[in-house]
């Protein structure tokens, strides 16, 4: 299930600029996995594998003037979508591998994954170093605006047994990647998983 940084890159970049445009009427999903991110204003938020940034503006929001929110990518395509959509006025944007943050220990309150879990290469060790980045106490929030099933229905697959994304699988993951899994859920029209970082 995990991929190859270099063939993410390849899909991504291939499919940048027309992202947005497939994907219209997923802002109200988004904006409400950030409600339930619990974050206050001034806190300093990272979106993991941001893509073109759909998530940027919400998490600007919920932070305020005196926050600090980051956009991390690894596709350049992507980033560049999300400077043309305008969303670098609301986020500082990385170039970066979310396997190998330029980021000191504990520095971030909380991170938001949308579609994440699935294109780590490596998934214990990158949400590891994804706890390695947020304070104790701090959240994670491993989003989808569809469920497992309808995003495998989507595909023309089915949903399968070995599945990252699954609560079984998920939970354990997470435990061993210094995360408590608080919240999960899993229907066709939203897949949140919450979780804590653990002390």
């Amino acid at each position: 299930m995990s991929e190859d940084p270099t063939r993410v890159q390849e899909f991504f970049g291939a499919r940048a600029a027309a992202w947005d445009a497939r994907f219209p009427d997923d802002g109200p999903a988004y904006a409400a996995a950030v409600a339930d991110l619990g974050l206050r204003p001034g806190d300093t938020v990272l979106d993991a594998g941001c893509g073109t940034g759909r998530a940027l503006p919400p998490l600007r929001a919920a932070v305020g003037p005196t926050g600090t929110v980051l956009g991390a990518d690894l596709t350049p395509e992507m980033l560049a979508e999300a400077v043309r959509a305008g969303r670098d006025a609301v986020a500082a944007l990385l170039l970066t591998d979310v396997a190998r943050l330029p980021l000191r220990d504990g520095v971030l309150d909380a991170v938001f994954g949308a579609g994440l879990i699935s294109h780590l290469p490596d998934p214990a060790e990158n949400l590891r170093e994804l706890a390695r980045v947020v304070r104790p106490g701090g959240r994670l929030a491993l989003f989808h605006p569809i469920g497992r099933a309808a995003l495998a229905a989507r595909h023309g697959r089915q949903v399968t047994e070995d599945d990252l994304r699954a609560e079984p699988n998920l939970r354990p993951l997470l435990a061993r990647s210094g995360w408590r899994l608080t919240q999960y859920v899993d229907r066709d029209d939203r897949y949140l998983a919450l979780a804590v970082r653990a002390d």
